[in-house]
């Protein structure tokens, strides 16, 4: 009976098969369609790999189809990579794509800016992929924008990475993480103690300014960050950045960091590289028109070198930190014109005492989840008490989506020095929390001198532009119009616009009109 079963499974599989249909594949008329007619691959620096992209192509036909060829225009020698149906190449023949069916097509590139001739800064390199020949050709261009560019990166011997100084631990062991020491006569980049605008600069790992130099940035340079880079400035070294005001939306004047994601989908997103590490000990730091975006700590500034100013800032602005937007440790900072936006912890962080004083600045946190703050205060820990000597607010906005954007911890053994003077801060206590509580503004109002506190949606309000796009201007509307009540205010907004000596406006903007 075992034997007679096995035949009847056998002959009902040959039948079973033979009833199939082979596909019929039929040639491509020329019908494709395709998800987008052009591919912009974006910007990318020479020698660095592209990200990946995606094309989608539609057989929307009843038929099979079998595309005859499908390949790059400069075929082996184009600098793109296409994968078509899982499989790498530049050239593909007898496609095969069932009726109403699609398929992804994926493309790359990498791009020596070296091999075009009299380059320029940057090079605008295109192909396309081709679909069939004669009167059923299709095709999609391809776009990409080459530049060139500074490199710094760690050395690697034997498979181990170049170190740069970081810190010790509590057994006083050295830590060190992946970078390298600038050097004054770089074979190839020259003096990297002088940042240039001619072409970006792009960093891998730490690039570390070492005790006694000073790193000169000068106006108009953009500075690139690839993940867990960033730059450290040693004990007894200084960072000097020289922006300037720009006179077009281009920003040509403005000093840039930020990631080496050079996408559109990119340029918004927080935490692509780390920060911008001031250490203990360094010293006489002036920044000014610098944008820092989409870090992990914007700025990280430790210790002070014993003046007011160790750490001197003028219209610089923070985007987009994953944890905060600056980030100080008993540090001296003078700061002008601020504006800080997004942060996933803080915007300002005062931490472990210090010395601090800000003017016109706007400092919010708009960050896509509710509770983070966009400024707090402290005088150390339980473990490490340090006095805040002062930490001094004029004609500032404390403002962002938290009900209480402002956090104060205060120690009793030490210090705890602060001075908030017509400012506008909000300050929504729900709950009431904090009725009674002298470090806030509903219980004082000698340390909140002339300030409007918002205590509910109804109140004072800022009038930003768009928060949520880092569009901090204010409106005509806002309450932080004519408020200020500094004698002699820092005499130009953040945009070079004259202020009134008396009743300027709070925050690092003028106001303006928002068109309808």
């Amino acid at each position: 009976m075992r034997h007679y079963y096995y035949v009847l499974v056998t002959l009902l599989l040959i039948a079973l098969s033979s009833c199939r249909n082979d596909f019929s594949f039929e040639p491509s008329t020329g019908n494709l369609e395709f998800s987008k007619d052009t591919i912009y691959l974006d910007t990318v620096f020479s020698n660095i790999g592209s990200s990946t992209y995606t094309l989608k192509v539609y057989n929307r036909s009843n038929k099979d189809i079998k595309i005859p060829s499908v390949r790059l225009g400069q075929g082996d020698a184009s600098k793109y990579r296409l994968m078509v149906d899982g499989i790498p190449g530049k050239v593909f023949n007898n496609v095969e794509l069932l009726a109403k069916d699609s398929m992804y097509i994926f493309v790359e590139t990498t791009i020596n800016y070296n091999d075009f001739s009299a380059p320029d800064a940057q090079y605008l390199y295109t192909d396309k992929i081709e679909f069939d020949y004669g009167t059923n050709y299709q095709k999609v261009d391809l776009v990409t924008l080459v530049k060139d560019a500074y490199f710094i990166y760690p050395g690697r011997n034997n498979g181990v990475y170049e170190q740069v100084e970081v810190g010790v631990d509590e057994e006083g062991n050295t830590l060190t993480t992946r970078g390298r020491n600038l050097n004054h006569n770089h074979p190839i980049n020259g003096d990297e103690f002088f940042w240039k605008k001619d072409k970006p600069y792009v960093i891998y790992g730490y690039a570390a300014v070492p005790s006694g130099e000073t790193l000169n940035v000068q106006a108009g340079a953009r500075v690139h960050f690839h993940a867990e880079s960033g730059l450290i400035v040693q004990q007894g070294a200084s960072l000097k950045v020289a922006g300037t005001k720009s006179v077009t939306e281009a920003l040509e004047n403005e000093v840039i960091f930020q990631g080496d994601r050079l996408e559109q989908d990119f340029s918004e997103v927080p935490g692509q590289w780390g920060t911008i590490w001031l250490r203990n000990g360094s010293t006489a730091h002036d920044l000014k028109n610098l944008t820092i975006k989409n870090a992990v700590v914007g700025i990280l500034t430790e210790g002070n070198d014993g003046t007011d100013t160790t750490l001197k800032m003028t219209n610089v602005q923070i985007y987009n930190s994953a944890n905060v937007g600056l980030l100080a440790r008993n540090a001296h900072i003078k700061g002008d014109n601020i504006v800080i936006n997004k942060a996933g912890q803080a915007g300002l962080a005062c931490t472990f005492g210090g010395k601090y004083h800000f003017s016109q600045s706007t400092f919010a946190n708009y960050w896509s989840r509710p509770n983070q703050v966009a400024v707090t205060i402290d005088n150390g820990s339980d473990q490490q008490m340090i006095p805040l000597e002062m930490a001094q607010f004029d004609n500032c906005i404390l403002f962002g989506s938290s009900n209480i954007p402002l956090s104060m911890i205060k120690h009793n053994s030490v210090a705890f020095n602060f001075r908030f003077n017509n400012c506008l801060i909000k300050f929504f206590d729900i709950a009431q929390q904090f009725t009674n509580n002298t470090l806030f503004p509903l219980a004082n109002t000698t340390d909140y001198n002339n300030c409007r506190i918002a205590v509910n949606s109804n109140s004072f309000k800022p009038d930003f532009k768009n928060p949520n796009k880092n569009q901090l201007i204010i409106g005509d509307n806002s309450d932080a119009k004519a408020f200020g009540g500094m004698t002699n205010p820092f005499l130009e907004d953040i945009l070079g616009n004259p202020r009134p000596n008396g009743g300027s406006d709070l925050g690092a903007y003028n106001h303006i009109v928002f068109d309808n």
